[in-house]
């Protein structure tokens, strides 16, 4: 592998001016500003939930924002992954020489806190680069060139990103596993048994046509970077679009297509993000009748009841279980969004799950027609 990646450091996004992400993240999931920047044209505010942080990059600028890169993208858009690694020009050219695009160069920051080097590579998934940083023994509360924010009580709705599921072009999961793998050290991580990595793990459609092809790709033990998971569309019987399909035509590319949040307190974390008026999914309409759903969701220690009002998805058997809920696109183009997991023993990501997922996707569509 070229440049090990040991940690997510944060999750940034290109938004226009006066687009109102930044303060979403912060009113309804609970996000509490960490450290800004303004500077060239540009407004970067770091937000933190435990040790999940996103950077909002607002604006444009004649230059690139800080630690990150401006990919002129014409929607607003998740497009930039920053990731610790041990040696950023080590890195760096051992990308270059792999043939990849290093559109910023190995670049030192400092500020009266300490230094950071940073270079920004260019990944295969549509509009998304990597930020590969270095910042051993830096002493403040984000980077080097941010002005730090005062501390403030969070809600505690979030611990630390679980995972990250990347938008992909269908045929293209193999080419893409293969980079991740040789340029950043991930490795193939079944999600069934005996699952081969050139194929990936298949979520038909109850059809039986269509579906979805996922592949999921985790670093090292030693590493704490959250598992990636290319999904891709599979061939179906109709025209209409399913939740990757959307996304590709939507976003207008591949891309960062949701970001999986874990949560300690699935129950808690929805009812306040609701309360805020943060926008959840709603489950298909026959997801809790299902043969069997009820005694699941005891065996798993939970009221069926409780769980059907915030929307919360349950599935796993033999005390491993998973909840998962998720919002509504954050942003109006109708792509990006993000998930709540909570897992009991679980480490998968509930076959079941997601097809409502794609269900309710189906369905949220059918009612913004008929709107």
């Amino acid at each position: 592998m070229s440049a090990p990646a040991r940690r997510l450091c944060h999750i940034s996004f290109h938004v226009p001016a006066r687009q109102p992400l930044a303060r979403d993240l912060h009113r309804l999931f609970g996000f509490q500003p960490l450290a800004v920047r303004e500077a060239g044209g540009w407004r970067q505010l770091a937000l933190r939930s435990g040790d999940a942080v996103f950077l909002v990059n607002e604006g444009s600028g004649p230059g690139e924002p800080l630690y990150g890169l401006d990919p002129h993208h014409s929607v607003p858009s998740a497009t930039n992954l920053c990731v610790d690694v041990e040696d950023v020009g080590g890195a760096a050219r051992a990308l270059a020489a792999r043939g990849c695009i290093v559109p910023v160069p190995p670049t030192s920051v400092r500020d009266a806190q300490g230094t950071a080097v940073y270079t920004v590579v260019s990944s295969p998934v549509g509009n998304l680069s990597l930020t590969l940083l270095q910042r051993a023994g830096y002493r403040g509360s984000f980077l080097p060139g941010f002005r730090p924010l005062p501390c403030t009580p969070a809600p505690g709705w979030v611990s630390h990103v679980d995972h990250l599921t990347l938008a992909c072009t269908s045929g293209s999961s193999p080419a893409l596993r293969r980079w991740f793998h040789d340029c950043l050290g991930f490795h193939h991580l079944p999600l069934g048994p005996g699952e081969d990595p050139e194929l990936g793990f298949t979520v038909a459609a109850e059809s039986g046509r269509g579906g979805l092809r996922l592949t999921a790709l985790k670093t090292p033990p030693d590493s704490t970077v959250p598992t990636l998971v290319l999904a891709e569309s599979l061939p179906g019987p109709t025209d209409k679009q399913d939740q990757v399909e959307q996304f590709l035509a939507r976003h207008r590319g591949p891309g960062l297509q949701h970001v999986g949040l874990y949560t300690p307190n699935i129950l808690e974390a929805s009812e306040g993000i609701a309360k805020a008026g943060g926008r959840l999914l709603a489950p298909p309409e026959a997801y809790y009748q299902q043969p069997g759903k009820e005694e699941q969701i005891i065996a798993s220690g939970h009221k069926p009841s409780l769980l059907e009002r915030q929307g919360i998805l349950l599935d796993g058997d033999k005390d491993k279980f998973l909840l998962q809920v998720f919002t509504k696109s954050l942003f109006p183009e109708d792509t990006f969004f993000l998930e709540l997991i909570q897992r009991q023993g679980a480490t998968g990501f509930g076959q079941n799950n997601i097809r409502a997922l794609w269900q309710s996707v189906q369905e949220e569509a059918a009612r913004a027609r008929g709107a």
